[in-house]
This record gives C-alpha cells, structure tokens and sequence, in this order.
C-alpha cells in the first residue's frame, strides 16, 4: 500500500504520455494470474491502483469527457471498477451518473441501478480494463432493459483479448482510450 500511496501525483493536468506510463508504473502487475474472465495471464493491469490516485482518476475523467455528445444524458459505471471512472466523468462534464450493480442487493430497495435511470436515456458506459466484454454487457443489457440507449462503451484499456470484437457484435460501439499496446504490453504467448 505505501508503494502505491508514493505513486500519486500531482493534480494536474495530465498528457497522454504521462497517463500511459503513470498508469503503467502504479498498476502494471507480472506474474501468474487467473483474469475475470477465467483467461490466465502473465500479467495483470490493477484498476484500483490506478483508480485510486486522485491524479490519474482526473485525467481519466477529461478523458472520458470527450466522448460526451450532445445526445448523451447521463453517464454509467459498473459496479465496482466502473464507479469511481463513471464519477470523475460526472464531475468533469456536469452529466448525472449511475451505478449498475453486479447484482441485486437482498435489502433495502433491490435494485440493479443505484441512481436515475429512465426510459429514453442515452447513456455512455464507462469500464475499466475490458478483456471478453463479459460484465460490460451485462450493464449494457441492465441499461437497455429500462428502454434507454447505450451511446457507446469506452474502457480505460483494451486487453486486445475479444472485448471489441464481442462488444460490437452484441451491437454497441466500442471504444478504448488505451490498449494494452499503448502500456508497452505485448501478446502473450
């Protein structure tokens, strides 16, 4: 934890360039790992390290930012990665933001969506690290039930690992503001 405590910087504004290699020296992990979608990998890209410095949580927000249209009403994050991104985006562009829960709670309200959702919404759907899609669709599907729209789905890095490919064939744009490629990573053998 000290380690990653150092690791946050100033709160300034941050180049591509000084997002990528902060991203990468607070968050890139090797070793062997078992990956959300039951992918294994000899590396792994920890969200909450990089989602808990307040400086890259601000640059990750102006990015997110800019794929803001004048169309989109409302912003969302899943549970739990997606929250602090689906914030930091809320509080650059003025845009309410929600929460789409991995499941429902067994008290209180029960709901799948913590915040405002109506039909008719157009939403932009944050994600952290995308991999297959897997829980990124989940939301996206949460979120089309209640009759809005998914504008489009934007994850901080794209593992190169199907998540584009199963995320546009479910029928929804898919964009990345980095890649796994842009960290320096290369294919796994």
């Amino acid at each position: 934890m000290a380690k990653n405590w150092r690791l946050c910087g100033e709160n300034k504004k941050m180049t591509r360039e000084e997002l990528i290699k902060r991203i990468k020296e607070t968050a890139y992990l090797e070793g062997d790992f078992t990956l959300r979608s039951g992918k294994k990998s000899q590396y792994y890209l920890d969200k909450y390290l990089f989602e808990t410095c307040p400086d890259i949580l601000k640059a990750l927000g102006e990015e997110f930012a800019k794929y803001i249209t004048d169309d989109v009403s409302l912003i969302a994050g899943a549970e739990l990665g997606g929250v602090a991104l689906a914030a930091a985006t809320a509080m650059q562009t003025g845009k309410n933001w929600i929460i789409i829960r991995n499941s429902k709670k067994g008290y209180g309200t029960g709901k799948l969506v913590e915040g405002v959702l109506k039909s008719g919404d157009v939403v932009l759907l944050v994600e952290d690290i995308a991999t297959t899609g897997g829980q990124v669709l989940e939301a996206a599907k949460v979120i089309t039930e209640a009759g809005a729209a998914v504008k489009k789905i934007v994850c901080v890095i794209d593992r190169k690992q199907g998540a584009e490919e199963n995320i546009t064939q479910a029928g929804y744009k898919f964009e990345s503001i980095l890649t796994k490629y842009d960290l320096g990573i290369k294919d796994e053998d």
